[in-house]
């Protein structure tokens, strides 16, 4: 299994995970043009993916969808409220409830709820016979189908949003910063790192710290505030972040 993030912000996310002759997008929150250039660096066209899984519908994760299914018809997988509300052609929708598990090749979906303000959210876990992946993003707080999916996954795609420090001494507005703090918002550092020490305490070995603001976070602060708590239970892992706006490398999936 292969994983690569080709953006990661709040300007955009989409994911690309490999395992045998299996391909899928998660998100598809780029342009379907940077979609393409990202997947060309890779060795890849879009007709070679099997699926687009999309977590919910807000643009900086299915902006590129309308263009993708119209012009290469790739399957969408979606939950039952988000897909009512994607523009994108509806022979190419697969909707499926909140929590559902599906195969989709050499890989096994499961959903699983997250707490977004958004209709219908959801994250996924991906196994396959040599390793499993776990993906948690925009989420308010880590939900308990979440912990359940998640616990030992073998490599863990987690968002670290925002410093609150630096969120409340910033410039967004009131309200923007209580949406961003709010239980149907985004996961802090520190919520990141304590999610991901338990992540680790039951078997992850590989995190990728993912849809960093640009104005309320930096990779230093991120990392640092996760690190320095695996650090200091003596937890063994490697620990990276996500780049914004270019492809990343190569994270190689193996079963811990």
């Amino acid at each position: 299994m292969e994983f690569y993030t080709l953006a990661s912000s709040s300007g955009g996310n989409a994911a690309l995970l490999r395992c045998g002759g299996t391909s899928v997008l998660l998100d598809a929150g780029i342009s379907a043009r940077r979609i393409r250039q990202s997947l060309a660096a890779l060795g890849m066209t879009p007709d070679e993916l099997d699926a687009v899984l999309v977590t919910h519908e807000h643009t900086d994760h299915v902006s590129g969808v309308a263009t993708l299914t119209r012009q290469y018809h790739i399957p969408v997988y979606a939950s039952r409220g988000t897909a009512a509300l994607l523009r994108c052609e509806s022979a190419c929708l697969r909707a499926f409830d909140a929590g559902e598990s599906f195969r989709l090749g050499a890989l096994t979906v499961r959903s699983f709820r997250t707490s977004h303000d958004a209709a219908d959210s959801v994250d996924y876990r991906f196994d396959a016979a040599d390793g499993s992946v776990g993906a948690l993003t925009d989420t308010g707080f880590v939900t308990r189908q979440a912990a359940e999916a998640l616990a030992g996954v073998d490599f863990l795609l987690l968002e670290a949003n925002h410093d609150v420090d630096t969120l409340r001494a910033g410039p967004y507005p009131y309200h923007l910063k209580e949406r961003v703090l709010g239980q149907y918002g985004h996961l802090c550092n520190e919520a990141a790192a304590d999610f991901a020490l338990y992540c680790v305490e039951n078997g992850t070995r590989d995190i990728l710290l993912a849809h960093l603001s640009a104005q309320n976070n930096t990779p230093d602060l991120a990392e640092y505030a996760v690190g320095r708590r695996l650090q200091a239970a003596g937890a063994s892992v490697r620990l990276a972040v996500a780049p914004r706006d270019r492809v990343s490398e190569a994270h190689t999936v193996c079963r811990a």
